[in-house]
């Protein structure tokens, strides 16, 4: 389950690509037209400044706006950059890969295996959906 956090910094980057003024959104209508606390998103936005998909212009028509063409935003890069490893199991994880301390042998292990499908198949998701195209997808 992705955090609060991270939820808010997909729908931040949302925010700001939807706009379509060509000019930096600010935090309060994001804050306002997404239903996330102010504070909140601040301390989300600095993160998302880190990452390097957003920048901000300070005073009279300040705001943030994408530094990357949202083609080239993945939702599974923000995810991780918030998360961590998407695999539920640390044994599973390419980047962050541990042994399960109680495995005798992880070659034979059933759930390491389907933990392993699981989190090729979420990433590859994840990593095929772009902030354009998940903008698009009617709900």
């Amino acid at each position: 389950m992705i955090s609060n956090r991270t939820k808010y910094a997909i729908k931040a980057l949302l925010a700001i690509h939807r706009d379509d003024s060509d000019k930096p959104v600010h935090i309060y209508d994001i804050a306002k037209n997404e239903n996330i606390p102010q504070k909140f998103l601040e301390l989300i936005m600095l993160d998302l400044k880190k990452t390097g998909v957003i920048d901000s212009k300070r005073g009279k028509g300040g705001g943030y706006f994408l530094t990357m063409q949202p083609d080239d935003i993945k939702i599974g890069s923000v995810i991780r950059a918030f998360e961590g490893p998407i695999a539920l199991l640390p044994c599973a994880s390419l980047t962050n890969y541990k042994k399960c301390k109680d495995c005798a042998d992880e070659t034979t292990c059933s759930l390491r295996h389907l933990m392993q499908e699981v989190r090729e198949k979420t990433a590859q998701i994840l990593d095929d959906t772009s902030l354009t195209s998940l903008a698009a997808k009617p709900f």
